[in-house]
This record gives structure tokens, sequence and C-alpha cells, in this order.
């Protein structure tokens, strides 16, 4: 199969090209290299996989590198992803969530793409809500402009299918961690104490440390991205997460245990909370399960162990 990935020299991106890679299609990445790295699509461009270098944000590169690809399905994850920047910048963070969405989907329905699978935020779009696990019929009301504008860009998914007839298909994801997140880059707090522990740091704690996210291990969002992509019959929004709260505390704690370090020795520093950062969030992921087939299968210990062995090679 031909699929098309921006974003793909990422993070998360590149965990899914190499699974792509690995099952025989022929892969192109669309990436501007901004936040992701080449070194993360090395084992994959030795199998095949090709490297466009390409801004979202310019319709022009999208709409060549579509053309030139001719996929049958593109994975959209290229994505603007700090909180504060967005809220510091809502019209900046727009430029890219927004427009930049616009662009892959108007490319995508000129080169006759048969799916699009779209990358939101579970863990940023439902906002502050009482009900806890969040199922995707809440109704979106983000606190970060981040949040707002990758609720814009499912809206705009719905518009090219309702007008264009594009397929599409949104998974919103939680707190993904995983090897290859850049604990210097936009990382999530896994990523950043991951690294504060192999360096001999201490973690800094915003808030009370009592806020929960919902984290989920990067191998198990891949196979979720490879079922709405082979989904067909499956539209709109589906989370993607563990439906299982976990506080920073927690992430602390159990950082601590699963690298044999003392909790002395990795004692946090609190600091002020951040503007636009929730105190809780939790998918509820029964669609997934009913419609995809998936569910999150790596336990946070187990994720934990495998993040930490990658951030010390």
């Amino acid at each position: 199969m031909r699929t098309l990935v921006t974003g793909g020299a990422g993070f998360i991106g590149s965990n899914l090209v190499d699974a792509l890679v690995a099952r025989g299609d022929d892969v192109t990445v669309l990436d501007d290299i901004s936040t992701g790295r080449e070194t993360n699509l090395d084992g994959a461009r030795e199998r095949g996989a090709t490297l466009v270098r390409g801004d979202i944000r310019e319709r022009d590169q999208v709409a060549a590198a579509m053309s030139e690809a001719r996929p049958e399905v593109v994975f959209h994850l290229a994505a603007q992803i700090d909180v504060r920047k967005s809220v510091d910048d809502p019209a900046w963070d727009a430029q890219t969530n927004v427009v930049g969405t616009i662009n892959v989907l108007e490319a995508a329905r000129v080169a006759g793409v048969g799916r699009v699978v779209n990358t939101s935020t579970g863990g940023a779009i439902y906002g502050e809500t009482e009900n806890i696990p969040t199922a995707e019929t809440e109704e979106p009301r983000p606190m970060a402009a981040y949040g707002q504008s990758k609720f814009c860009a499912e809206r705009y998914c719905g518009w090219a299918q309702r007008l264009h007839g594009l397929s599409t298909v949104t998974v919103r994801l939680g707190n993904v961690y995983g090897p290859r997140q850049d604990p210097l880059g936009e990382a999530g707090v896994i990523a950043i104490y991951c690294g504060l522990l192999a360096g001999g740091g201490s973690p800094t704690i915003y808030g009370t440390g009592e806020q929960t996210r919902d984290y989920v291990y990067v191998g198990d969002v891949v196979a979720a991205q490879l079922a709405a992509a082979g989904a067909g019959e499956v539209h709109g929004e589906v989370n993607v997460g563990t439906g299982r709260e976990t506080s920073v505390l927690q992430i602390v704690s159990a950082l601590c245990e699963a690298s044999g370090t003392a909790p002395r020795d990795f004692e946090p520093i609190f600091a002020p909370g951040r503007a636009g950062e929730i105190d809780r969030s939790c998918l509820d992921v029964t669609l997934a399960r009913e419609v995809l087939g998936w569910s999150a299968g790596v336990t946070i210990e187990d994720g934990l162990r495998s993040t930490l062995a990658a951030t010390a090679v």
C-alpha cells in the first residue's frame, strides 16, 4: 500500500513509519524537520521510505508531495503541539494546526486519496469536565489554543467528508509517551523526567502534582492508527488512551521504582501551575474497542521501563 505520513520524522510519526515499512508499505514522509529528526527515519529510509522536506503551512509543497507519492492512505500527524506557545500566540498555532490541516485535506482530495487518518488530542480538547473518563460525546471546551485549533481541524475533516466525500477519521490521543520522545523538545512530562533521571537532574512539578493524565504508550497508539486506517466504515472522532488516570506524583514514584532510584535522589521541585493546563484528563475508550477492535496493551510500568531503556541509549 502507498502511504504518506505528515510529521513522520517526529516522535509518534516515526514509530508509525517503522510499522508501515515493516508491513511492506511504500511510505513517503512529509516533514519540515522543525521538531522532528531525520535520524528517527534512518532505519525506515534504509528499507525504502522516502523523506520529502516540506511545510504543511505551504499549500504548494503539500500538493506537490501528495501528487508525487499518490498515497492510498494519509496519516496526518504534523502539528504545533506546544500548549504554552499556543496560549501566547494562538494565531501562530492555528497556522499549522488549522491551515496546515486544510492544506493536507485539499491535497488529499485532489490526489484521490482513499482515507485520511487525522491525529488530534484527547488530552487537551475536552477541557475541564466532571465526566471522567470522558467520552467522544462530551462537548469540547479546550482551555488552551492548541486544543481549540485541533478541534477546529477535526471539524474541517468532517467538512471534507460531507462536501467532497473524502473518507476521514480522527484519533484523539491521550498523553503519548515512549521511545524517541525528545526530553529537550516539545515533550511530555514522562520524556522530560526520563531525561532528568538519565542526567542526574531533579523533576519540576507545576502545581500540586495531583493533576492526572491518561498516559498511553506509543506502540499502542501506532496500533490504533493502523486500525483506524483499515476501518473505512468508521468516521468522526475516536478516543485512544488507556481509560486510566495517573497523577504526576505517581509518575515520579513509578519512575523511581522502574529505574531503581531512591525517591530522595529524585525529589521533585514544585513550581506554580501554568495557564491553559487542566487538572484532570482521562479518556473513555469504549468506542475504540467497539469500532476499531483496539485497546491499549502496555501497562504504565512496562512502558516506563521501555522509555527509560531507550533514553539511556
